[in-house]
């Protein structure tokens, strides 16, 4: 297992891997496009210098992938910048061995050496296993985004 930052020629895996997380996720929103979607420029989160993205190579195949990026904060909060963790996903195969736990030790790691003060990340309500997966890392709920879809 080969834990690297990812590269302009990861892009073909990361843009699959993306549609394994849409799929993943479309259970939990309803208002998730039914026709294949996006939801991160690739490219542009590759050759930031503000966001880190991580893959994990095990056997010449990308099977896991975090981002952290940094952002600067609401001027009412108490920490200047933070770190914003996204992208974040495990082939089903590899869930339950640490990998997620490692994945989100670097992207922490990096978001200290930028500056960042804290780090904040979005998971649905009903999506226990990754709530569980992140409070094991530290990580405690804190806001609840709230929808009414209007049609």
């Amino acid at each position: 297992m080969i834990y690297r930052e990812a590269v302009l020629d990861d892009l073909p895996r990361l843009l699959e891997i993306e549609q394994l997380l849409i799929e993943a996720e479309r259970p939990f929103d309803a208002s998730i496009k039914a026709e294949k979607t996006f939801y991160y420029d690739i490219t542009q989160q590759i050759s930031s210098r503000d966001i880190h993205l991580i893959v994990l190579e095990y056997e010449a195949n990308i099977v896991a992938v975090g981002y952290a990026q940094i952002i600067t904060s609401k001027p009412a909060h108490i920490h200047a910048t933070h770190g914003y963790l996204g992208f974040m996903y495990v082939s089903p195969n590899l869930r339950g061995q640490g990998v997620n736990q490692h994945i989100v030790g670097l992207l922490t790691q990096w978001s200290r050496n930028k500056g960042a003060e804290a780090l904040y990340l979005d998971v649905y309500s009903q999506n226990s296993s990754a709530i569980r997966a992140y409070e094991k890392v530290g990580f405690a709920p804190c806001l609840v985004e709230m929808k009414l879809i209007l049609q």
